[in-house]
Formats: C-alpha cells, sequence, structure tokens
C-alpha cells in the first residue's frame, strides 16, 4: 500500500510544445561525445588513447579519488578526441562509432544468491556506478560507504519534461531488477515514488511505495526526501533514477552496457514535438531535424527549460538527460514591458501579471529573462513555492558569504542545485540559484567532506 505525498507549495510551469506520445528511432550517429562536465566532482584518469578501438561498455577512464569507478563507452567504435582545458584536464571525449556494435559481456550474476559486495563490484566493473547519486553534495556515490536509505522518483513535474509513465513502459523488469540488486546495499528502505497504480513503476516488489501530487517541484526527489525521511548532518541517501534503473537491470539481465535511452523532444519550437530512442551522447541533430523547426532562431536546451544546459544544434546528448527542449531565442526587448500589464507570462507574482486567473493555460516563453541581475530584493516570493522545510533566501546567502556552520544549520545536506531552480525561475532578482548552491555544495565537499 502506498504512502501519499501531497505538495502543496509549488507553481506549475505549462509550455506550449509537450512531446506526443508516439515514439520513432533516431538516426545513427556518427559520433558520440561524453562530457566530463555530467560527472560533477569526478577527477578522471584516461585508461585509452586516442585513436585506440574500444567496444561498448568498455571502460574509457576511471576516478582517480575512487579507482574502481570505471566510465565506459556508449558504443563501439574508435575513440577520434580527447579534448583538454586548462592544465590539461579533460573536457570530453569523442567516440566515432562501428557501423557493427561490439559490447563488453560480463558473467551475468545470480540475483537470488548474489551479495552486497557481489553487486558493488558487478556495478563498478560494468560502468553503472555513475548512475548512483549521493546526497549530502549531489556527487556520483561513493562506493565505499552504505546508504541509510535510496530513493527513486517516478514522477516528473518539471516543464516538458519526459513523461516516466510513457517512457518506461514495458521496462518493469529490468527496474525490478535493478532494484533487487540496489536493495541489498543499504540496511534501510527502498522508497520509489510514482503517480498512482498506473505507473509502470506501481508494481514493483520489495520497495516502499509513495503516490506523490502537487505542482512542481512535487517531483523532484529532493522534495520528496524532504517529506520521507529527511537528512541528517552525519547521514547519506543514495538517488538513482528511473531510466538509469533501466540500464543497470539490463545490466544484471544480460551482462552488458546498453546505452539506450528513450527521449522526449520538446519546445514550441519543435514542430513536432515528440519521443526518440537514441543513445547517451548521441548527436542531437539526429533527431532535432527530423521532427523539423517552427524558426531559425531558437535555443537548444540539453534538458528540461529549468535545470538544462545551452546546447549547440551540433551538440551531444548529456549523459543523464531525457530531455531536449527548442525554445525561441528572446534577445529582444519590449519597449516599456515593465509598464504594462502582462498576459502571456507565467509568474507567481500578481503584479501587472495575470497568469494565476487562467491556471490551465499554456505560453509560449523564450529565453528571455525580463529583467537584469541585481542584489535580492526580498519579496517572500521563494517561500510561495519552495515546499521543502528550509529558508531558502536564509540559505542562498549564507552560501553566498560562505558561513558553513549557518549553511549546515539551515539545511544544506538535504539539498542539491536542482531543488533551487524554481525559486531562480522567479526570482525578480536575477540570482542564479543552482550555481550559488553548487559552489556552496563544493565549499562543504572540500572543508567538512
Amino acid at each position: 500500500m502506498s504512502k501519499d505525498i501531497r505538495i502543496k507549495k509549488g507553481l506549475n510551469i505549462n509550455l506550449v510544445g509537450a512531446a506526443e506520445k508516439d515514439i520513432s528511432k533516431a538516426s545513427l550517429s556518427n559520433d558520440y561525445v561524453i562530457n566530463l562536465q555530467d560527472f560533477h566532482g569526478v577527477n578522471p584518469k584516461m585508461l585509452m588513447k586516442e585513436g585506440a578501438e574500444v567496444k561498448a561498455g568498455e571502460a574509457l577512464f576511471y576516478n582517480k579519488n575512487h579507482e574502481s569507478m570505471l566510465f565506459v563507452s556508449p558504443v563501439s567504435g574508435t575513440l577520434v578526441e580527447i579534448k583538454r582545458g586548462e592544465r590539461r584536464s579533460i573536457l570530453s571525449l569523442k567516440i566515432t562509432a562501428d557501423k557493427t556494435q561490439v559490447a563488453v559481456a560480463h558473467a551475468i550474476p545470480n540475483l537470488g544468491s548474489i551479495s552486497a559486495s557481489e553487486v558493488k563490484a558487478f556495478l563498478l566493473q560494468s560502468g553503472c556506478w555513475p548512475f548512483i547519486k549521493q546526497r549530502p553534495y549531489d556527487v556520483i556515490a561513493n562506493p565505499e560507504t552504505s546508504p541509510k536509505a535510496i530513493f527513486i522518483s517516478g514522477f516528473t513535474t518539471a516543464p516538458l519534461a519526459a513523461d516516466l509513465d510513457f517512457t518506461l513502459k514495458g521496462k518493469e523488469a529490468e527496474i525490478q531488477a535493478a532494484i533487487t540488486a540496489l536493495a541489498k546495499l543499504t540496511a534501510g528502505k527502498v522508497h520509489v515514488s510514482h503517480s498512482g497504480a498506473n505507473s509502470p513503476l506501481a508494481g514493483l516488489q520489495g520497495v516502499e511505495h509513495h503516490k506523490v501530487s502537487g505542482p512542481h517541484p512535487a517531483g523532484l526527489v529532493g522534495t520528496q526526501i524532504n517529506k520521507i525521511d529527511p537528512i541528517n548532518k552525519g547521514e547519506l541517501v543514495w538517488v538513482v533514477t528511473p531510466q538509469d534503473l533501466v540500464i543497470i537491470g539490463e545490466a544484471l539481465l544480460t551482462g552488458k552496457f546498453n546505452a539506450d535511452r528513450t527521449i522526449a523532444l520538446a519546445g514550441s519550437s519543435i514542430k513536432n514535438p515528440k519521443y526518440y530512442t537514441t543513445k547517451i551522447g548521441a548527436e542531437i541533430a539526429t533527431f532535432l531535424y527530423a521532427s523539423g523547426v517552427n524558426e531559425a532562431k531558437f535555443r537548444v536546451i540539453n534538458g528540461d527549460v529549468l535545470t538544462g544546459v545551452t546546447s549547440s544544434q551540433s551538440g551531444h546528448l548529456g549523459y543523464y538527460n531525457t530531455t531536449v527542449t527548442a525554445i525561441p531565442e528572446g534577445d529582444d526587448y519590449e519597449f516599456f514591458g515593465w509598464n504594462k500589464p502582462v498576459f502571456n507570462k507565467i509568474s507567481n507574482s500578481r503584479a501587472l501579471t495575470f497568469s494565476w486567473l487562467t491556471p490551465n493555460k499554456k505560453f509560449d516563453l523564450n529565453t528571455n529573462t525580463n529583467g537584469e541581475h541585481r542584489a535580492f530584493v526580498i519579496t517572500g516570493g521563494y517561500e510561495e513555492v519552495f515546499p521543502l522545510d528550509i529558508y531558502p533566501m536564509q540559505i542562498l546567502k549564507a552560501c553566498m558569504y560562505e558561513d558553513l556552520d549557518e549553511m549546515e544549520a539551515l539545511g544544506m545536506y538535504e539539498v542539491a542545485p536542482e531543488d533551487f531552480s524554481l525559486t531562480e525561475f522567479i526570482c525578480v532578482s536575477k540570482q542564479p540559484h543552482q550555481d550559488i548552491i553548487r559552489k556552496g555544495l563544493d565549499l562543504m565537499l572540500k572543508e567538512i567532506g
């Protein structure tokens, strides 16, 4: 029996361009790119040189901080480029794919008798470990630790994000296999949140079910952790996304790393927004133009509009992403735009804006921030959309003046940058909330560990 979580605070951002529930196979990508920015805090050491032939699932590099943590190739092919930045730091890896794919085959474990240490060894060796994140600090989990619980959110509320009830359909066996294995790595519970009986996650065994409802950010796992089992100092939880559970489960059932992804191509700049199957690191252009575009000037976002990063049209799908969004570029200015009633924009404020009169209306927003960066203006707006039992303004300021004691007391162990994506969206001061929180977490990791 599931437990209900009802979130009242928040804001649904209804945008034009939701993906139709129709899946096509994306064209084959010539090149696949792994951006090291996707692995925050990882100190890479290459195992391959440029020109090396690799198989799908073969290790490309490992984390110097945890040498058993391997990062593998999504496809078989040739490692054609290791792009480096300052002090020869590795920025990205490019692999030109073979026409016929060959994958590394691991011994298939017996899920009925496998031990915790064997699960850990398999996930590290197969390249599945990077899919496990930990809180506090929102980084890849330390394999030498054990969490008090594992959290999985199967409920999405981010604007235009992929519908998990649709993309996970038919993947129940893989997800159950992953859950069975991961459950051995914690003495606590595995918490799974979803939309209800129609969710593909509703039939999972060996987990505690939670039915979630409410506006965004109800779907963020940080919101659910705060309501189910908050993190205190000295405690640790792990987080895995359902789409990554599919890859972990398939590896456990077949012995092979399969980097397939079902992604939502969405946004008002796309003529026919829909779902595509592709692979991690694939060229975005292989599916972007297949759906057509409405205008010449638009921005491609690798992820959803609140947490994604800007990408070129020839960019590559992020390692953890299941959504690619395209919306109009907003580099124009409205004459006296601040001094007249606003009917075509979303706001949680009622000052000159009227979106509160039409809560179900879908808006066609562009990337214009409608203002410039300035000092924090205290409006009380953050608290209206922030459902965690945390003071958002105070914790942001504590991060900015780097007071570790205050950051601890205000609840930094519980939060991740994505938890502040909505407060950043409504911020009249145009402060980069997610960046501030990320820097605060990095400081705590460095100073406290």
